[in-house]
């Protein structure tokens, strides 16, 4: 069994947001059509890498955010094209947009036009400012996001330019919280027999995703600076470099301290009145980090690590891509899949009494329709 087994959503998506949402969906079961120009979506070709079978080459990033759908095409532009889409929405559930505010309504494939033809419609539009404001008319950008949001102010070394996050944290942070949102409607109609209308904004989304650093900034009226691997609240908590490479060290309370030094052969770090509690190392760190990283200089990895997991004090190195997918925990996870032979990495849901639905990889651009 699927949890959304039964569920069919209509995907009018292209990039990163909304397909992260359909593909969220289709991993949980939904049966989810997604509809493209005939050119196909932007990240097709957005490579490479590049995938090729069956005489299709599409690149990896495509990939990433569409396993699971069927794919039609349509021109929104045409009579033919319309009626094509409204056929499909005519039994849907769910149907996800990311078209600039109004661009769908000179087609008649506005909510309010839709909602008329599926009273049921759950219609999840993402945008980059929402459907309102005097930015509502705005592109939306991940990049530009993460910049407008203050997550860049807060992302980097202080000495150098503010930095980005390595993946579009913005895009998959509103895709999780549209998938959120539309499942939160779907109870909903439970009880109304209504579908309604999600705004989903870009902006929103990276502003809440801020969490601690936002609430430091309305409590104290000052605005957080970037502290590099550092952490704004706690420390230790920072990457540490060792005899071969670094390490990340994630001390989270007084007890994980006073073993922390005990490893490491410090026990006056640990009865300095400087560095009794957690408020008073992060007052400290200045004093702090450098003894800490003298301490550790002459540590291995491997060493390390070993002695700080016997003590049960937070710490692991700093993985490339290839390190994470030959982890054995990510291993016996199953999180690398190969649908129809294409690799992928699964939806991270585990379930006690359901299964995920994986069978599809992403669909190839059809030829003709």
């Amino acid at each position: 069994m699927h949890p959304l087994e039964g569920l069919k959503v209509v995907e009018l998506a292209r990039i990163l947001a909304g397909p992260w949402i359909g593909q969220s969906l289709a991993d949980l079961g939904a049966d989810v059509v997604k509809v493209e120009a005939e050119t196909g979506d932007d990240t097709r070709g957005w490579g490479p890498p590049f995938i090729e079978r069956d005489g299709d080459k599409t690149a990896a990033y495509y990939y990433c955010a569409n396993r699971g759908k069927d794919v039609i095409t349509a021109d929104f532009r045409t009579p033919e094209g319309q009626e094509k889409v409204r056929n499909l929405i005519k039994d849907a559930d769910i149907l996800v947009e990311n078209f600039k505010v109004g661009g769908l309504a000179k087609y008649g494939l506005n909510y309010d036009s839709l909602s008329k033809l599926n009273p049921r419609l759950i219609y999840c539009s993402v945008t980059g400012f929402g459907q309102d404001g005097p930015w509502a008319k705005r592109a939306g950008y991940d990049f530009l996001l993460q910049g407008l949001s203050g997550l860049m102010s807060v992302t980097g070394d202080p000495a150098g330019q503010p930095q980005k996050v390595g993946v579009a944290i913005t895009d998959i942070v509103t895709g999780l919280y549209g998938t959120i949102g539309i499942l939160a409607a779907v109870e909903q109609r439970h009880r109304t027999g209504r579908g309604q209308h999600i705004d989903m904004s870009l902006l929103d989304c990276a502003t809440a995703l801020m969490a601690n650093q936002a609430m430091n900034y309305l409590v104290t009226g000052t605005s957080p600076d970037r502290l590099g691997n550092e952490h704004p609240n706690i420390a230790p908590y920072q990457v540490c470099p060792v005899k071969d490479g670094h390490i990340i060290l994630a001390v989270g309370n007084d007890g994980q301290f006073q073993r922390f030094c005990k490893v490491i052969n410090r026990t006056d770090l640990a009865t300095d009145a400087r560095y009794s509690t957690n408020s008073d190392r992060v007052a400290h760190r200045d004093t702090l980090t450098p003894a800490i990283e003298d301490s550790l200089a002459n540590w291995t990895m491997t060493d390390i690590l070993a002695a700080l997991e016997d003590a049960t004090v937070p710490a692991g190195p700093i993985n490339t891509m290839e390190q994470t997918f030959q982890n054995p925990q990510i291993q016996h996870r199953e999180m690398h899949i190969t649908p129809e032979g294409v690799p992928g990495v699964r939806g991270p849901w585990v379930f006690s009494d359901a299964e995920l639905k994986l069978e599809k990889t992403a669909p190839m651009l059809p030829k003709s329709d």
